[in-house]
């Protein structure tokens, strides 16, 4: 009987590394895209603090009209989230005209777009103040039929641009006032 059981463990033990698979190398590998994407989002700021970098990016989301969700100030982390309108004029037409074609077509209804600042330290001696903000933006697109009907990064080059001015000028405000 123990000699059954052996046999069924290793058994076991076979298959499940037999069917385990493993993540192929080029899976991990950032693309030049990524790491466009990512200078895109960051910034690097010198001669302040976490806390003020932070307490600035909190300031823009809400400027921006976004509630405050989540906060781990010790994780160097911001989340913020607003709602939208998403109605596009050319969605509802389209609609229309599927609809007199007899056909139930959806249009998007509403939005909610996600923001993220992430601090990061950037350490070079022992009394370095650097750290490396990164900003990530996402939307999610409800449809008239109230289903999830996008989930998409937001790469406008002008939306990081806009935000990052905000923090520069935040951040020189805070650190000589």
């Amino acid at each position: 009987m123990k000699i059954i059981k052996y046999i069924l463990a290793i058994s076991a033990i076979i298959l499940i590394n037999g069917c385990a698979s493993t993540i192929p190398k080029e899976a991990l590998a950032l693309t030049s895209s990524s790491l466009e994407e990512r200078q895109l989002q960051s910034r690097i700021y010198e001669d302040v603090t976490e806390q003020q970098v932070l307490s600035a990016g909190v300031h823009i989301f809400q400027d921006l009209g976004a509630k405050i969700t989540e906060t781990e100030t010790d994780l160097g982390l911001i989340v913020g989230e607003k709602d939208r309108d998403a109605v596009e004029a050319g969605q509802v037409a389209t609609v229309i005209f599927a609809a007199l074609l007899g056909v139930n077509a959806a249009y998007d209804t509403n939005q909610k777009i996600k923001f993220s600042l992430v601090t990061t330290p950037v350490k070079l001696g022992q009394d370095d103040k650097r750290w490396i903000a990164r900003l990530t933006i996402q939307r999610l697109v409800w449809n008239s039929h109230n289903q999830l009907s996008k989930i998409e990064a937001v790469k406008d080059e002008e939306v990081y641009q806009a935000f990052f001015e905000k923090m520069n000028k935040a951040l020189f405000l805070e650190t000589n006032s």
